[in-house]
């Protein structure tokens, strides 16, 4: 499965943890060319001795950071967006700060890595595939998400928007919309049961997402066997957005 995806450059961003970390290790087991750019460079050099994966450590929510990944690339088939902040608080509590944070984390790094990774692609002449991953924050009502739920609605209104851009150059370019994935850290922040309990009620298969139940879905929209498949947003999220 996904030995299309073998040979293939594919650049993941968010790479030094959580569904990012995960995506270039399922990427690199079956023989992508994968470059991993992420902030903290510790974590970045661990996964690259783990993998094989090229990495180029950055901030990109800073225009600067954005500009060492753009002179540092080359060729590129397909690009996950997976760079993520969330800092929960109550829409009576939301600062300046924080949502401009949200903004620029979430939702400006994806349009600017976007920009400079399709301008390759077109280059190249034979299209590619462009991953943003979401959020069910995004299709749904969740407490305490105002600044989050903001910038992955963003995030997927500029899939819909680089969809309709980018198709005549064969560029896909699609959304993943995870639940609660247990990642690590994710783990820890859900392991209070009355917590969890309240998000789990919500959802038909009562369970949360694993790791790999995110990035084989990423995958399979990275490869050819998605090939006439743009401008969604998938939920991944045991039926949460169902109701």
């Amino acid at each position: 499965m996904f030995e299309d995806l073998k040979g293939k450059f594919i650049v993941v961003t968010g790479a030094s943890s959580g569904i990012g970390w995960y995506s270039v290790e399922e990427l690199c087991a079956v023989g992508a060319q994968v470059t991993a750019i992420g902030r903290n460079e510790e974590k970045l050099v661990e996964l690259s001795t783990k993998t094989g994966c090229d990495i180029i450590s950055t901030d990109l929510s800073t225009e600067s950071g954005i500009d060492v990944v753009n002179n540092k690339l080359g060729q590129v088939d397909g690009l996950v967006n997976c760079a993520g902040l969330a800092l929960l608080e109550p829409c009576i509590d939301v600062t300046g700060e924080s949502f401009d944070q949200h903004l620029a984390i979430n939702a400006r790094a994806t349009a600017l890595m976007s920009k400079i990774v399709a301008q390759r692609m077109i280059k190249q002449g034979r299209g590619g595939s462009i991953v943003n991953v979401s959020s069910q924050a995004s299709l749904a009502s969740l407490v305490d998400h105002l600044s989050y739920s903001a910038s992955k609605g963003a995030m997927d209104a500029m899939t819909r928007v680089m969809c309709a851009e980018l198709g005549p150059h064969n560029i896909r370019v699609n959304s993943v919309n995870p639940t609660v994935t247990m990642t690590p850290m994710a783990k820890v922040g859900w392991s209070d049961p009355v917590k969890a309990n309240s998000m789990l009620n919500r959802i038909p298969l009562n369970r949360f997402a694993e790791p790999l139940e995110v990035v084989h879905p990423i995958m399979f929209l990275l490869g050819r066997y998605s090939s006439m498949i743009s401008g969604i947003a998938l939920p991944i999220d045991g039926g949460f957005t169902a109701g």
